[in-house]
């Protein structure tokens, strides 16, 4: 598939577009190739975009001052990600984004999404629609950390995305779960 198949398939799961509307949607993007573990945004850079996985895999991703990492999200195909926190509020960033694999994205501007929303009222509904979804998303994850094991949080992970597991090394995972790779690998065996 084609990079703007792809991303229309995307929107057409939510929203309509007209052709001309979506060929004008898909002229703001810029496509972008990264290689695994090359970084795409750093802590306490300036970020003007977000990115629509088109192949590969991408993590989000806070380190503490005592050098442990968490991670926020893993982003796969048809997924966004970005430092959304300096994307929207003009502030440095706080979480780092880089490629777990070699990935193809999709870039668009803030200021390009704020300008289609606009123009294009189904843009501005899709946006908002991922954006509520997004939070639901993180809810959900929070009270699992609040209300559950570690077992109960891999076992959820991996139901709702098994394919992870043969795509992330397994102490990236420990990290989303917050444990350490040592109790991951006796998660697993169970």
């Amino acid at each position: 598939m084609t990079p703007q198949e792809i991303l229309q398939g995307h929107l057409a799961k939510t929203i309509h577009l007209t052709d001309d509307e979506f060929n004008y949607f898909f002229s703001h993007f810029k496509p972008q190739s990264y290689k695994k573990g090359q970084t795409i945004i750093n802590v306490d850079d300036r970020v003007n975009c977000e990115y629509f996985v088109l192949k590969g895999c991408l993590k989000t991703y806070y380190m503490n001052d005592d050098q442990k990492m968490f991670i926020l999200q893993f982003a796969m195909p048809t997924w966004w990600a970005s430092d959304y926190n300096a994307l929207y509020n003009d502030v440095k960033a706080t979480v780092s984004l880089d490629c777990i694999t070699d990935a193809d994205v999709l870039c668009l501007s803030g200021e390009d999404r704020e300008k289609l929303c606009k123009e294009i009222y189904a843009l501005e509904y899709f946006f908002r629609w991922r954006s509520n979804r997004g939070f639901v998303v993180a809810q959900k994850r929070l009270l699992s950390f609040m209300n559950n094991d570690a077992r109960h949080r891999y076992e959820e992970l991996m139901s709702m995305y098994p394919q992870l597991y043969n795509i992330v090394p397994k102490q990236l995972i420990a990290a989303y779960l917050g444990v350490s790779r040592e109790t991951l690998s006796r998660l697993y065996q169970h």
